[in-house]
């Protein structure tokens, strides 16, 4: 399916109403851009929505990354829905994490009628159901989906760290043991690995070999296996291991050339908000590790949307943050648009919100004192308009926001109230079993559902605790035999001598010696003599 990206004829006004000048025709021509652009609704102004009044987003702009936030119920998901369909019938590859298991509907026709027609009207969309090809994914085959791994070395320590929730401290030793295993090839593919290259550097043969470059301390390493043991029993054990996801797989276009929309499908660990939202942070990073230099294109390769993005932030380091706000400034030039969605904008920091270009603020509540600090600090990240913003932000509906983007030319557009378009495909999820068929039928399935458990360092260290255990038992034997035949040999000299027989006692005593001596004598002289002719004669 293609969809047309010239810019739209104005539609008719609806009856009755009339199209107003001055502040409202100034706000849209600043969305009269030349080149594609995704339709995202009409201006509302004064309480009205004025169908010929379009606003929209240059699709070569989406690389400058965006932010989608708002209260819960404001419809966030549903824009999600409506951007991801449009750049996938411009040919964009779409990554969208599904975090409450209701997106999986953009696989298949919406249904027509009702409040989508009411609000195709409103909004000059000439509406057509239509589904959108997608993939559906898990992490670690955890619920529907092709399963996502990652290995233990590329997630890496400082995703590691922050999954893990350790301090600074922790962190660097938990770094300190990645270099251990890289330079002596002990591969970290799965929990295991690490948690084996952690307790051998706090053993006795193991102690020695971080001591030219700083050490483990005994308490540090047991934080971190204590972390690891409180992480594996949330089952992320699932999580890491091979064969490993190849990112690249996020890039592909369907045989009619539309992009391929790639859904992880996230409800089954929706309890365990910090592990996807760290998980979704190494695929955006592996992204930015393998592609190539691109600079500025007329689409952009592939865009991201970040949900829940707050969770990614709570509680994370300096180095983290630090990591996050590299890639996210420098992956633009490769090709790739990242969407930020969450409820506030501060609940992204100030160095990371700098950067996101395209903004669609659905409606905010300020019901408590904090939530009026936030209402204020949201407004002020808003250029200047003719709205109340304060005012409207409270006050709009489910399906309307305010909107800013950056224009052909890379600058600001008007700040524009916005009821936004319909998707065009399910909103809401897709049967189980569709979606459990779909799954089966991706080719990408029989590479990557069945799980690989190959040598590496848990095996290697084991390998050689059990022949240092077999070479110790053999030396621990030998020195058992020597050990006895020692005391045998002691044994043997320290006997007590058997009593002689009445024979030995006779032959030995010196009256038998002296009669023998005596005997002897007189016999060699009579020998001697017979020899030499010396006997004496008989007579």
């Amino acid at each position: 399916m293609s969809q047309s990206t010239d810019p739209p004829e104005p539609a008719a006004a609806a009856e009755g109403q009339t199209e107003p000048d001055g502040p409202a025709a100034a706000i849209a021509a600043g969305y009269a851009f030349t080149g594609p652009a995704l339709e995202l609704g009409a201006l509302l102004w004064d309480g009205a929505c004025l169908p010929g009044r379009q606003i929209r987003v240059p699709l070569s702009m989406l690389n400058r990354h965006g932010l989608v936030a708002g209260a819960t119920g404001t419809g966030k998901t549903k824009t999600l829905q409506l951007i991801a369909e449009q750049l996938s019938a411009n040919g964009v590859p779409v990554f969208l994490a599904d975090i409450k298991g209701d997106v999986s509907g953009i696989s298949a026709p919406g249904v027509p009628g009702g409040r989508t027609e009411e609000r195709a009207r409103d909004v000059g969309q000439a509406w057509e159901p239509a589904g959108f090809p997608a993939e559906f994914y898990s992490l670690g085959g955890i619920g529907p989906g092709i399963p996502v791994r990652a290995s233990v070395t590329a997630f890496g320590p400082v995703l590691m760290s922050k999954v893990l929730q350790l301090n600074q401290t922790q962190e660097q030793s938990l770094g300190l043991i990645f270099h251990y295993a890289d330079s002596k090839g002990l591969e970290l593919i799965d929990l295991k690995d690490l948690r084996a290259v952690v307790a051998f550097l706090v053993s006795d043969k193991g102690k020695s070999e971080l001591k030219g470059i700083g050490g483990l301390s005994t308490v540090t390493a047991g934080v971190i296996l204590r972390a690891l043991t409180a992480f594996e029993q949330q089952g992320a054990s699932e999580f890491f291991g091979e064969p490993e996801f190849d990112t690249s797989e996020f890039l592909r276009t369907a045989p009619d050339g539309r992009g391929l929309i790639s859904v992880l499908e996230l409800p089954a660990v929706q309890d365990k908000p910090q592990l996807f939202s760290t998980f979704l942070m190494w695929l955006l990073a592996d992204l930015y590790a393998d592609l190539p230099e691109v600079g500025d294109l007329e689409r952009p390769k592939l865009v991201f949307f970040f949900d829940e993005a707050h969770l990614l932030f709570n509680g994370a380091s300096k180095a983290f943050l630090e990591s996050i706000t590299q890639t996210v400034r420098l992956i633009r030039s490769k090709g790739i648009g990242v969407f930020f969605v969450t409820q506030t904008p501060k609940d992204v920091p100030a160095d990371v919100l700098a950067q996101l270009g395209n903004r669609v603020q659905h409606a905010l509540r300020a019901f408590t004192p904090d939530d009026a600090k936030a209402l204020k600090a949201t407004v002020r990240t808003f250029p200047n308009s003719p709205y109340d913003l304060e005012e409207l932000l409270t006050g709009l509906g489910t399906g309307e926001a305010v909107v800013t983007v950056l224009s052909e030319t890379g600058a600001p557009t008007p700040v524009a109230a916005t009821r936004l378009r319909a998707p065009q495909s399910l909103m809401g999820p897709v049967d189980p079993a569709a979606l459990d068929a779909a799954v089966k039928a991706s080719l990408l399935y029989s590479r990557y559902a069945e799980p690989v458990d190959r040598e590496s360092a848990y095996e290697k260290i084991t390998a050689e605790q059990a022949a240092a255990e077999a070479e110790a038992e053999a030396a621990a034997a030998a020195a058992e035999a020597d050990k006895q035949a020692k005391a045998a040999e002691r044994a043997t000299r320290s006997a007590p001598k058997p009593e002689p027989s009445l024979a030995q006692q006779v032959v030995g005593s010196g009256l038998f010696r002296s009669l023998a001596r005596s005997v002897g004598t007189q016999l060699g002289r009579e020998i001697s003599r017979s020899l030499f002719g010396t006997a004496r004669r008989r007579r």
